[in-house]
């Protein structure tokens, strides 16, 4: 018999490769495990998480049901919490693992239903996990609402890798800000952009980096906002960017900015300290609060 250990089995959104912060939440866990010697599966289910349509449900299904029986299934709570009927179903042959960022329900913008909806099929989901994790203390005593006990839900934290010390515009020329985050409400670039409208009498330029096709309504609203608010000239949406681009934007920027309704954890909050920029952030969720330094 090999002594070699299970593989885990880890079931993200989409593409694991995804510059938006759960993806890089999710790569670093499956890397950390690969470094203690665990061998990592990685499936990526298609389709518009939480609200994927008949399609994507039967694929992640089938790729549910070629799993060994007994296998250790992490699974992305952007997905877990949407499938409380396969849940139970495969609950009971595997050892499925909830990874919570934010609830699903905490999500700006939802209409009341679609919220109670979504809190309800997350509550049943949880139920039959056989172990829940968390990515901060805040999150993991929210959990509560679920039923769950606190104590028992593990929380791993992104931590953040070192980084270069930014070196800013050197004071030559408007003063560079950057936003980094995905155009969904719950980022809120409106709030950003109606704040900024109030400081045309400074000068300044603002970068936008984050994915735009998660909600490309609101992505487009959030540009027409910006036209309409006589601030188009002074911001650049530059949507998705890889890895070396978005740190060439964090070297070059004087200030982050981050105007969210609510973060499971932020770590692009820890990302802009790590390079000592100045961050001027919101108290939504995890962001402040909890005695160390960052929520």
């Amino acid at each position: 018999m090999s002594d070699e250990p299970a593989p885990v089995f880890f079931v993200v959104p989409g593409r694991l490769g995804s510059r938006t912060g759960g993806s890089i939440y999710d790569r670093r866990m499956v890397d950390g495990l690969r470094a203690m010697g665990r061998r990592v599966e990685v499936l990526e289910a298609p389709g518009a998480w939480p609200d994927a349509d008949d399609a994507a449900r039967a694929g992640l299904e089938a790729d549910f049901a070629r799993l060994p029986d007994g296998a250790c299934t992490v699974v992305d709570g952007l997905l877990y919490g949407a499938i409380p009927d396969l849940a139970k179903r495969e609950g009971a042959r595997l050892r499925l693992v909830a990874l919570v960022h934010p609830p699903l329900c905490d999500e700006a913008g939802l209409e009341p239903a679609a919220a109670d909806r979504l809190r309800e099929s997350e509550r049943q989901a949880l139920a039959v996990a056989a172990g829940v994790l968390a990515t901060s203390r805040f999150t993991a005593r929210g959990l509560a609402r679920f039923g769950l006990d606190p104590e028992a839900v593990a929380v791993v934290e992104p931590g953040v890798e070192p980084s270069p010390i930014a070196r800013g515009s050197g004071g030559e020329g408007a003063a560079r800000l950057l936003c980094a985050a995905t155009l969904i409400p719950r980022k809120g670039h409106d709030v950003l952009l109606q704040a900024l409208s109030d400081l045309k009498d400074l000068d300044w330029r603002l970068d936008c980096a984050g994915k735009r096709d998660l909600n490309p309504a609101w992505a487009d609203e959030v540009e027409e906002t910006a036209r309409a608010l006589g601030l188009a000239d002074r911001i650049s949406f530059h949507g998705e960017l890889s890895e070396e681009a978005l740190a060439d934007l964090f070297e070059a920027s004087d200030l982050f900015v981050l105007a969210s309704r609510y973060e499971g954890y932020g770590m692009v909050v820890t990302e802009a300290l790590a390079r000592a920029l100045p961050v001027v952030t919101t108290t939504g969720g995890h962001i402040v609060g909890n005695g160390n330094g960052m929520g």
